[in-house]
C-alpha cells in the first residue's frame, strides 16, 4: 500500500494516527480551540466548517482557514464541511458546497480536503484536480447513521473512491448489534489485504463500535478520530485515552 505524508505525518504505516475535530461555531472560539489543540497529542486537526456561523461567506470561511493554519503550523488541517444527510449541522446546496471548496481551495490554507462519495460525479473530479493542483489531498469518505451496510457493500464504496482518484478513503458506519462490528472490521481487513493500494480509514461508530476506534493498526485503518473537548461524531474517544490504547497495541 503506498502511504501519504502530509507536513510531518504519514499515513498509513504504523499506528493509526489520531485527528481530532475544531468545531468551534465563531473565530474566538476556532482561535481559543486551535490554540488548546496544540497541547493535545493529536497527529491532523479536522476544521469542521459546518459548524461555522459564517460558512455562508466563502472568503470568511477562506480567510479563517489561514488563521488556524498559522496557529497550528505543522499540524495539518483537514477541511470539512458535513452534508446535512451525511451528519452535518446545516443544509448546504450542491452549489454552496462545490462553491465553498472552490474558493478555499484557491485562497484558503489546508492540507487535507473532505469530499463526500455521493456527490455530482463530475464536480467532485473538478474539485479533485484542483486541489491536487494545489497540493492538496483528498480524503473521500461516506457515512451511514443509521446502519452498516454488508461488508461487500463497503469494499465496493471503498473501492469507488480510489477509483475517483482520492488520497485517502474513509467510510463510517452505525452499528445495531456487534456482528454489524465484525462486518465493518472484516470489511476494513479485506479492502486492505485486497483491494487497497492507499490509506484507506473506517469505523464503525457508537458505543458499540468503539473497538473500531481502536484496532485500526491490526486491521487496516490509518487513522482514527478523537474527541478533544467536542465530539464531532458518537462514539469518539478522549485522545489522552485513546493514545495510551495505541501505545499499548503497538507493543
Amino acid at each position: 500500500m503506498n502511504t501519504v505524508t502530509v507536513k510531518n505525518v504519514t499515513l498509513g504505516s504504523g499506528s493509526p494516527k489520531i485527528i481530532v475535530p475544531l468545531v468551534g461555531k465563531n473565530e474566538v472560539e476556532l482561535i481559543e480551540e486551535a490554540k488548546h489543540l496544540l497541547t493535545i497529542d493529536c497527529d491532523l486537526v479536522e476544521w469542521r466548517v459546518d459548524f461555522f456561523d459564517q460558512v455562508a461567506d466563502f472568503q470568511a470561511a477562506a480567510e479563517m482557514s489561514k488563521k488556524i493554519a498559522e496557529i497550528l503550523a505543522d499540524k495539518p488541517v483537514l477541511f470539512t464541511f458535513r452534508t446535512k444527510q451525511e451528519g452535518g449541522e446545516i443544509p448546504f446546496s450542491d452549489e454552496q458546497y462545490f462553491g465553498l471548496y472552490k474558493t478555499v481551495i484557491e485562497n484558503g490554507a489546508i492540507d487535507l480536503l473532505d469530499v463526500e462519495l455521493f456527490m455530482d460525479d463530475a464536480l467532485v473530479q473538478q474539485t479533485i484536480e484542483a486541489a491536487h493542483e494545489k497540493g492538496i489531498k483528498i480524503v473521500m469518505c461516506n457515512h451511514d447513521f443509521d446502519k452498516t451496510p454488508n461488508k461487500e457493500e463497503i469494499v465496493s464504496r471503498l473501492c469507488r473512491m480510489q477509483e475517483k482518484n482520492a488520497d485517502i478513503c474513509k467510510i463510517a458506519v452505525m452499528p445495531q448489534c456487534a456482528d454489524d462490528v465484525l462486518t465493518l472490521l472484516a470489511a476494513t481487513n479485506e479492502m486492505k489485504t485486497a483491494h487497497a493500494d492507499r490509506p484507506i480509514v473506517t469505523m464503525s461508530m457508537g458505543q458499540l463500535g468503539m473497538v473500531s476506534r481502536m484496532s485500526g493498526e491490526v486491521f487496516g485503518s490509518a487513522m482514527t478520530f478523537g474527541a478533544a473537548k467536542k465530539a464531532s461524531a458518537p462514539g469518539q474517544v478522549p485522545v489522552e485515552e485513546l493514545r495510551e490504547v495505541l501505545k499499548t497495541l503497538a507493543l
